[in-house]
C-alpha cells in the first residue's frame, strides 16, 4: 500500500466514525423508543450500583443494556427504510416492520432473563 493510498484510507475511517456519531447523535436525541431504553439502562445502572454487582455482573447487565439500545436502533432505521420506500400501507412492508420491531422486543426479553439471573439471588439472600 502506498502512503498516499494509507492516508486515504485513513481519512475514509475517520470519515465513517464521523457519519456513525452522527448517526448516534441523532438516535440518542430525537428517537424516543432509544431515549426511553437509555432511561431504564441508566435506571439498571443505579441499582447495579446500589446492588453491588460484582464484575462479572457488571459485564453482563452492560451487555443486556447494549443489547436492547442497539436493537432498538436497528429496529428504527429498518422502519424508517421501509417508511421511505414505500410511505403508504402496504401488507410486505407492514409484515416487514413487524419482523424489526420483534429484534428490540427480543433483545429485551433476553435482557430481563440477565436481569432476573443478576438480581433474584441478591433479592434472596
Amino acid at each position: 500500500m502506498e502512503k498516499s493510498e494509507k492516508g486515504n484510507f485513513v481519512k475514509g475511517r475517520l470519515k465513517s466514525v464521523r457519519y456513525a456519531a452522527k448517526g448516534g447523535w441523532i438516535l440518542l436525541t430525537t428517537e424516543h423508543s432509544i431515549i426511553a431504553q437509555l432511561i431504564i439502562g441508566i435506571i439498571m445502572m443505579v441499582v447495579g450500583f446500589s446492588a453491588q454487582l460484582t464484575t462479572t455482573e457488571w459485564l453482563f447487565q452492560i451487555f443486556a443494556i447494549g443489547l436492547v439500545v442497539v436493537a432498538e436502533a436497528a429496529n428504527t432505521s429498518i422502519e424508517y427504510l421501509c417508511d421511505f420506500i414505500h410511505p403508504e400501507y402496504h401488507k410486505k412492508i407492514g409484515f416487514i416492520k413487524d419482523i424489526a420491531a420483534g429484534i428490540p422486543f427480543l433483545a429485551a426479553i433476553f435482557s430481563i432473563i440477565i436481569g432476573l439471573i443478576i438480581y433474584i439471588p441478591k433479592i434472596i439472600i
